[in-house]
């Protein structure tokens, strides 16, 4: 079996008090944060995205993945050294591992077959980041009915080839049951694909899908830019 990945989703938000350091003591904390996040740059998968604009309480988001665990504090302590750190929170951390779907057996997208187990980013523009939890009743139907009803589910996310799902899951490991993260170049697919879904039986089983990122794809420096 091939090994499964660690994925992480980690927000942060930068205090306003930081715009009041000086230019030179802003372009150190840039560099600094930048030199800390790409340090791990060969050992895992990282993409860095901003939340400007989409969020008010966070304002980036790193997103990683590997089969080590250790590497992943490493990497956030390295980030908790960094000169810009005393200015960070992380109000949204989110943590999850890849498996094989029980319930995608024919239905795999054109490219994808045999990656369920690892993160393959398209590297499109946009991310689409949440929580999910189902109800429990849905554990308590057959597999049959169960099966019924993703294979709708699934039909419908075909429909919108432009939106690429990466499902993650958090069983045990924190406190909701999957992180699904939608790669797209269409926000407005997105958002019909999301309408579409409504329509279907299983979102009937729905508990909670909030909060709800809209990140845009952007190197880390640039990112910081956007702040101050």
């Amino acid at each position: 079996m091939p090994q499964r990945q660690l994925v992480n989703y980690c927000f942060y938000k930068i205090d306003p008090a930081w715009r009041l350091r000086s230019s030179e003591q802003r372009a150190a904390d840039k560099a600094d944060f930048v030199g800390a996040v790409e340090k791990f740059a060969d050992d895992m998968l990282i993409r860095t995205y901003t939340t400007v604009g989409t969020r008010g309480d966070a304002d980036l988001l790193i997103w990683r993945a590997t089969e080590e665990p250790e590497l992943l504090t490493k990497a956030t302590a390295a980030i908790n050294h960094t000169s810009l750190a005393p200015y960070l929170t992380s109000p949204y951390h989110y943590l999850a591992m890849t498996r094989r779907s029980m319930y995608v057996t024919k239905h795999v997208h054109s490219g994808q077959e045999g990656t369920r187990t690892r993160i393959r980013p398209a590297d499109a523009p946009y991310l689409i980041v949440y929580p999910f939890v189902k109800t429990r009743a849905w554990y308590a139907l057959s597999m049959e009915e169960r099966q019924k009803m993703m294979d709708t589910h699934i039909e419908v996310g075909h429909k919108y080839p432009s939106v690429k799902i990466n499902t993650t899951y958090s069983f045990g490991l924190d406190d909701q049951e999957f992180v699904v993260a939608f790669e797209t170049n269409s926000l407005s697919d997105f958002l019909d694909l999301v309408m579409d879904l409504r329509e279907t039986a299983a979102s009937l089983y729905t508990l909670r899908d909030t909060p709800t990122f809209t990140c845009t794809r952007m190197p880390i420096g640039d990112a910081l830019d956007l702040i101050g």
